[in-house]
């Protein structure tokens, strides 16, 4: 029955719902995280008149849980770390003191602090209609909100997504922390297990510990970071274990239980179970879209395997072409910076689609771990080239070359660079290191625009700075692909304008 229900659904189209004969929108956007904000500014840039309905806070899980929280915490706990580096830097070393709490607290005043940003106040300044409600698709055209009805010829879903809680015997009862969640601790616990090896997972980990937290990182994979080369995962580690998180990784948890006072995590590793005491289980293991409660089922809208909204080219749901969906509700990338990139061509195609549509381009799209060292990348690492069958040539260069590397004590790390075997094409690139998430930047530029190595080389970059890294590494490019018979010629021209070939300078030099 199920299954014919389903089918039912799936070959739903517009024309089994009545259109109505007028609107009292161009746009309705469902959720106020990134992807919804920046489409509803641009909607309202272009004079579009636009309601952004939100059931729970605006800003979404970027402001709210996510990227605002996790860096203000992680700015926290390295500053820790220098206290506690001082000796490197020619000063007594110190062993800080602070309260776990006001970390804490100080993690939500940032959040206080952009709020006003992301605010309903900002956007109805803007020309935003913003209301506050849960919201559910009746038609491809209309949405209920706090009982009224509302139209509009475009409905975009920017719903976000949650943390993905996996199915544990005895998680459930015994309790446990997400990233949505774990911002309400006040007290510091002594022991805490992080469920994940992804960025989230990994961001948490190293900064729990550098704040004193006695830190178990469990990954039921071979290694940290997977999407990232093997050689980053292990680079990751090591700074891991210098900080005091054990790392158990190939671990798979197979029961959450509670001795007295402590929470249990046992995990199987080779053939033999292993037992983790903690005061707190903190899930890290990944993001689940929001997609139940609005409607969409009902309206045959379908979902990736995934759980993701399915859309085409243009970011359209392929059963209403006038709903779109954008963000980490749609994916393939659940990240801030491409929910707003997917934002432009949703705004656009929905408000100008009848003129002309544009496909969403993820040809160059760049991330970032903000562990330490940052780990960042843009287009192709070896992995996947391999996996690809993709020809390339690979560059690199250590931070522990690098003048301000050295002077700042920050040698931990390098720059490594896919190119076309034979060309300075970019195919991809992967930063290590100190502030390794804004100097990707330049090479995301390059890509994006054509720019291969050689006029990386032939910018200027300022001494002494860690961009030099990007010229530098573009310089080993240009050392391992210089024209030899051309140094040949220019060999001989100069030992001719010495008066004589460059065999009998030698010759003559020796003599003396």
């Amino acid at each position: 029955m199920f299954w014919v229900k389903l089918r039912v659904f799936r070959n739903m189209s517009a024309s089994q719902f009545k259109k109505p004969k007028s609107f009292d929108r161009n746009m309705i956007i469902i959720g106020a995280g990134a992807a919804g904000l920046v489409t509803s500014y641009i909607a309202a840039t272009v004079k579009a008149k636009v309601t952004l309905i939100e059931a729970h806070k605006m800003g979404g899980d970027c402001l709210n849980t996510g990227c605002v929280p996790s860096k203000s915490l992680i700015r926290s706990a390295r500053m820790v770390t220098y206290m506690e580096r001082g000796r490197e830097f020619g000063l007594k070393t110190t062993r800080p003191a602070f309260e776990f709490s006001e970390v804490m607290e100080r993690v939500q005043r940032s959040i206080t602090a952009i709020e006003p940003h992301d605010s309903a106040a900002r956007y109805e300044s803007l020309g935003v209609e913003v209301v506050q409600g849960k919201a559910t698709l009746l038609s491809p055209w209309e949405v209920s909100v706090n009982g009224k009805v509302l139209t509009a010829r475009s409905i975009v879903i920017a719903t976000g997504a949650r943390p993905f809680v996996p199915s544990i015997p005895g998680l459930d009862s015994i309790g446990y922390l997400t990233s949505d969640t774990v911002w309400r601790l006040r007290d510091k616990p002594k022991r805490m297990v992080v469920l994940g090896g992804g960025p989230i997972g990994c961001e948490l980990s190293q900064s729990f510990a550098r704040l004193g937290v006695d830190v178990t990182q469990i990954e039921m994979l071979s290694r940290l970071m997977t999407r990232e080369d093997e050689e980053v995962s292990a680079w990751v580690q090591r700074a891991f274990t210098r900080d005091g998180v054990k790392v158990l990784t190939d671990c798979r948890v197979v029961d959450v239980e509670q001795v007295a006072r402590d929470k249990v995590v046992v995990c199987e590793k080779d053939g033999k179970r292993i037992k983790v005491h903690c005061d707190e289980i903190l899930v890290a293991v990944g993001r689940a879209a929001n997609t139940s409660g609005l409607g969409l089922e009902e309206l045959g809208i379908e979902l990736e395997p995934q759980g993701t909204v399915k859309v085409d080219k243009y970011l359209r749901t392929l059963t209403h072409k006038n709903i779109f969906a954008c963000g980490d509700v749609a994916g393939p990338y659940q990240f801030t910076h491409t929910a707003a990139h997917q934002a432009w061509y949703v705004a656009v195609n929905g408000l100008f689609g009848r003129f002309k549509k544009f496909k969403v381009d993820y040809r160059v799209i760049p991330w970032a771990t903000f562990t330490d060292p940052e780990v960042s990348r843009v287009g192709l690492n070896e992995q996947e080239a391999k996996e690809q069958g993709i020809a390339y040539e690979m560059t690199g260069y250590t931070f522990n070359e690098l003048d301000r590397a050295i002077v700042d004590e920050e040698t931990d790390g390098f720059v490594k660079v896919l190119t076309k075997p034979g060309k300075d094409k970019i195919l991809g690139v992967t930063i290590v290191g100190h502030h390794a998430g804004e100097l990707i930047a330049e090479f995301v530029l390059a890509m994006r625009h054509g720019i291969g190595l050689n006029k990386v080389l032939n910018t200027i970059h300022i001494y002494p700075t860690f961009s030099e890294a990007n010229k530098y590494a573009a310089g080993a490019w240009k050392k391992n692909h210089a024209p030899e018979r051309l140094l040949r010629w220019a060999e001989k021209y100069h030992g001719w304008r010495l008066g004589s070939s460059p065999k009998k300078h030698k010759d003559k030099g020796k003599k003396k």
